[in-house]
């Protein structure tokens, strides 16, 4: 599923990110990146959906090496991996439909499709009741809610989380968590990166902790593991 050989990602400004991974991500996981602020997790996930290409080494998603893909096939890749962003990115001037239903009108699925799909996906996420508000009606919660529908309408095979419950009080991050459960029950791969100790402590998945650029620990069930 996402396999990453002697990766290594050096910025321009010669801060060097990761150094030297190697890991593989079975179809299914649910999986934990933490690590210190700085330690190279953004970059981590980032390499998973092409946001950022490695400077060295490989990072093969669904059968595909992103080091050499040609821009014309990212989109494509893409299809394949739905993105949870911390600040929810939802486009303010577009209903919570218009916003879900925009991820399909640029791959042109039929309108009857598309009907289908967000009301699915609304469904899943627990808000078919708002189709027709505006993201700045919602609440942070209800609006990550939206993102999360919006990630999963074109049925990813892994969706990448970069801190989505950040900005969330701690009732509201567990109903995003059980969201994210119920997705992943259903076969898809999970891969989030969290400064939360709660939930990687309680939810018990697997944890890749990244310091310096580096993999300093990769457990099954894993704890958290820092002191915050």
């Amino acid at each position: 599923m996402i396999l990453m050989n002697e990766v290594y990602k050096t910025y321009a400004n010669g801060v060097t990110a990761l150094n030297g991974i190697n890991i593989d991500i079975e179809q299914g996981e649910f999986v934990y990146i933490v690590g210190p602020s700085g330690a190279g997790k953004s970059t981590f996930v980032k390499l998973i959906f092409r946001e950022e290409k490695p400077t060295n080494g490989n990072v093969i998603v669904n059968n595909m090496d992103l080091s050499d893909i040609k821009e014309k096939r990212v989109p494509y890749l893409r299809r394949n991996v739905g993105v949870v962003y911390q600040d929810f990115k939802l486009l303010s001037k577009l209903t919570v439909y218009e916003n879900i239903a925009f991820a399909l009108e640029v791959i042109e699925e039929s309108p009857r499709n598309i009907r289908q799909r967000v009301m699915e996906v609304l469904e899943v996420v627990g808000l078919a009741d708002k189709t027709k508000a505006f993201p700045d009606e919602l609440s942070g919660g209800e609006q990550q809610r939206i993102s999360i529908a919006r990630a999963i309408v074109n049925n990813p095979e892994i969706v990448i989380a970069d801190e989505p419950t950040g900005n969330l009080d701690p009732d509201t991050s567990w109903g995003i968590m059980e969201t994210f459960e119920e997705i992943n029950s259903k076969g898809t791969t999970i891969i989030m990166a969290t400064h939360s100790k709660e939930i990687v402590n309680t939810m018990k998945k697997r944890v890749i902790a990244i310091e310096d650029g580096v993999i300093v620990r990769d457990e099954h069930r894993g704890e958290y593991g820092y002191e915050i």
